[in-house]
């Protein structure tokens, strides 16, 4: 185990330095959310039966736990980029904790995270959107984006170093846009199909969107819905412990074997 958090720190450390050295990449990922926020907030919050105010506080929490799932897009990226570039086969030959690599990607991508989620918080404030829970349940909420995004990093990590090469994981990355647009992130699913329902409500991201805005106070838990959205919590929780005790195993797996 002090093996694995020395080593672990090292390669934190250098995926800080990666980040330290590729600031437009950074930039870019912080402020879409941003302009996500303002275009559908302003655009679209008037075609809804919402008011304005009203959907922006519907919204931000839709778009935090989005933005959280791009963690999949980003660790594929990244994992892809160290493979076919050569640096996973020289990390491989050092006295290194076969997890220590993918372990330090996924804590540096949520050091960035928790900080870039500040000025998107502060755009919320100045829209509209408030906490009108107390004080330990929205920090609660962020703990819980926080744990979604390092889950989703793990299976992004995982699918990066399976990639054939860093186009193909750019692309298959890109698609994970659409998992939101299947969800309750940017609108509820109350009135939709049965069926679309019944997928929208199973998607990971209802369940964490749906607790973020519960612990915020920003809406209550729907009536009638599936069990992750019915107790979005647990369901939260449930989720994230699955796709971590999955894709973390299958990453080092992965990673270990040339």
């Amino acid at each position: 185990m002090s093996a694995l958090a020395h080593d672990g720190s090292a390669m934190l450390g250098r995926q800080l330095l990666r980040v330290r050295n590729n600031p437009a990449l950074v930039i870019l990922t912080q402020t879409m959310p941003i302009t996500m926020l303002l275009f559908f907030g302003y655009v679209f919050g008037s075609a809804l039966a919402m008011p304005g105010a009203e959907y922006r506080s519907f919204l931000v929490p839709g778009l935090l736990v989005a933005t959280a799932a791009n963690g999949v897009m980003t660790g594929m990226f990244q994992a892809a980029q160290d493979v076919h570039r050569g640096v996973t086969d020289r990390l491989r030959t050092l006295p290194v904790s076969r997890a220590a690599v993918p372990l330090g990607q996924a804590v540096a991508d949520l050091l960035v995270t928790a900080v870039g989620t500040v000025p998107f918080l502060l755009v919320g404030l100045a829209v509209g959107w408030r906490v009108e829970g107390s004080a330990p349940a929205a920090a609660g909420a962020l703990g819980l984006l926080l744990l979604f995004r390092f889950a989703c990093v793990w299976a992004g990590v995982f699918l990066g170093l399976l990639s054939r090469s860093e186009e193909a994981a750019g692309q298959l990355g890109s698609a994970t846009f659409m998992l939101p647009l299947l969800s309750n992130a940017y609108i509820p699913t109350g009135d939709l199909p049965g069926w679309l329902r019944t997928l929208a409500e199973w998607n990971p991201i209802s369940a964490v969107t749906t607790a973020l805005r519960d612990l915020f106070g920003n809406a209550p838990v729907p009536e009638g819905a599936a069990w992750p959205v019915a107790h979005p919590v647990a369901g939260s929780l449930a989720w994230c412990a699955l796709l971590i005790a999955v894709f973390a195993p299958l990453a080092v797996r992965r990673y270990a074997r040339p």
